[in-house]
């Protein structure tokens, strides 16, 4: 036995706890900050125009259809930033136990509507695929936060 009482394999072990805990922290931390810079590399960047001015086309205004698991379908207009959940901060709030507070937003950039997973517990899905990140949506396209379906028509 070891004279201080812990034996040569305790202390490895305790060494290489510490080590993989020290991984997941940095881990856990660079994915923070991955996702709060909102970056996707599939989305174009937009072009400058005359004078380095930028061009940035706003999306076309939609209809966006509601339609909860229980409950009537409903009809919203789409102009601007819109972030779903079930906090009475969001533009669009949904009574549904399945959505986090703050679940997912719908954006326009470069003249077309993304959605994005705000790491809500369960996830946003577009056409039955989970999102991993920000993705374009056309009129048509599903989206499912929850039990609940939104879609984009024009």
């Amino acid at each position: 036995m070891f004279e201080g009482g812990v034996t040569p394999f305790a202390l490895s072990a305790l060494k290489y706890g510490l080590f993989a805990l020290l991984f997941l922290f940095v881990w856990r931390s660079m994915r923070w900050v991955v996702r709060g810079l909102n970056v996707d590399p599939n989305i174009p960047a937009s072009g400058t125009g005359r004078g380095g001015k930028t061009a940035t086309p706003k999306p076309q205004p939609t209809t966006l259809l509601v339609q909860p698991h229980e409950g009537r379908p409903r009809t919203m207009r789409l102009d601007a930033s819109m972030v779903i959940g079930r906090s009475p901060d969001c533009e669009l709030r949904l009574d549904d136990t399945f959505i986090s507070s703050q679940h997912a937003r719908i954006f326009g950039k470069n003249g077309a509507w993304y959605v994005e997973d705000l790491g809500s517990t369960n996830g946003t899905f577009v056409n039955e695929q989970k999102l991993l990140a920000p993705a374009m949506v056309q009129p048509g396209d599903r989206i499912r936060v929850g039990q609940t379906n939104l879609e984009l028509r024009r």
